[in-house]
């Protein structure tokens, strides 16, 4: 028979996926684009090796999924725990929901349950707040940290990006025109910021981005 402290976690787990999916299923009438789904994870130290193991089996898994286009994993180590917080992306809420409901994934989070002190915390992204997600936070950092680090990101790119493809541009005059060149240049920042850059910022300035208990949320 299950304690009442098991009870109730597992009723909390049920209930944080009850309005995951909830949310997906909402979300999913209104919106088609890529989508982002946070996965966070308290594992006590003892355990760590076992869900490192773990992690990578269902990382694989996952990327094996159609409508699978990356994931970023970040760690964060204290006295009494490590938070392993996952960001994976999908390609629509349709592909993101199919994951969500494997028989794959159900196994998996069956599987490594035991080894959590809080359960399998699930979290859609809505829009690109994806970008940061410190370490420890359990919402997104203040937008003015936001705006500092995508300020810092994109200014370089913005200036060397253009030179680059310079000598494209030169060698196919067409190509070099007001508005493909345009396109060409805006789509190699955005890529990059996204797919490249951006996780790495994130995960430089973790600490920073965390908000406190100080700070206003615009």
């Amino acid at each position: 028979m299950k304690t009442d402290s098991a009870a109730r976690s597992d009723a909390r787990r049920w209930i944080d996926k009850h309005k995951v999916l909830s949310r997906v299923a909402s979300m999913s009438e209104t919106q088609s684009e890529t989508v982002t789904l946070v996965v966070r994870h308290q594992v006590r130290p003892n355990h760590v090796p076992r869900y490192e193991s773990w992690l990578r089996r269902i990382i694989a898994t996952a990327s094996q999924c159609p409508g699978h286009l990356g994931v970023d994993v970040v760690r964060s180590h204290q006295a009494c725990m490590t938070q392993f917080t996952c960001v994976l992306r999908f390609a629509s809420l349709e592909r993101l929901q199919n994951w969500i409901d494997s028989e794959q994934r159900r196994q998996l989070i069956a599987e490594v349950e035991p080894l959590l002190r809080t359960g399998d915390q699930l979290e859609i992204a809505e829009n690109k707040e994806f970008w940061f997600v410190p370490e420890t936070a359990q919402a997104p950092p203040p937008r003015w940290k936001q705006s500092c680090v995508t300020f810092l990101v994109i200014l370089p790119l913005s200036l060397l990006v253009p030179q680059l493809w310079q000598p494209l541009f030169q060698r196919i005059p067409w190509l070099g025109g007001y508005l493909p060149s345009n396109v060409v240049i805006t789509l190699s920042i955005v890529l990059l910021v996204v797919y490249l850059f951006m996780p790495i910022a994130t995960r430089l300035f973790a600490a920073w981005l965390s908000p406190t208990v100080d700070e206003d949320r615009p």
